[in-house]
């Protein structure tokens, strides 16, 4: 089977979100992955975080800002950030599952120095390998054992 450059965009990142999901002990149902570009991906969270007791967290990631924690609000307006994991837009599944038990525990990351974008919205340094540094997931999102994102 041979993937063209937004097949390969679109299974890359659902290989990486659901191994990310996983990462969290999450069952996978209250998630999407959007691969039109700019991609994104939202994963709804179990739990609180402190000094926000009856507001739902979600997890969302961008391919211009990486990952970033918010609580949801009760008008449906937009979400409100709370965190960003940093600079690095596709760290780890394990690094981002760490990130996300500290924040539940109270611990707190900066927000992200603004990077650098290219005329198109991308940070430069993302631009022309995020889909070659998404590849490597791809075979998470097509393992039949695995959860359907």
């Amino acid at each position: 089977m041979e993937l063209d450059f937004d097949d390969a965009m679109t299974w890359g990142l659902r290989g990486y979100v659901r191994l990310v999901t996983e990462e969290l002990g999450l069952s996978g149902e209250c998630g999407y992955v959007q691969a039109d570009r700019p991609a994104t991906a939202y994963l709804a969270l179990d739990g609180r975080l402190p000094g926000f007791p009856d507001r739902d967290v979600a997890l969302l990631w961008d391919e211009e800002r990486g990952w970033s924690a918010a609580v949801e609000t009760h008008s449906g307006e937009d979400l409100i950030v709370q965190a960003r994991f940093g600079a690095e837009v596709l760290p780890s599944p394990r690094a981002v599952a760490r990130w996300v038990k500290g924040l539940f525990r109270g611990e707190r990351r900066a927000m992200s120095r603004p990077r650098v974008m290219s005329r198109f919205g991308v940070p430069h340094h993302a631009q022309g390998d995020l889909v070659h540094r998404l590849a490597p997931y791809a075979a998470a999102a097509l393992e039949p054992t695995r959860l359907n994102m």
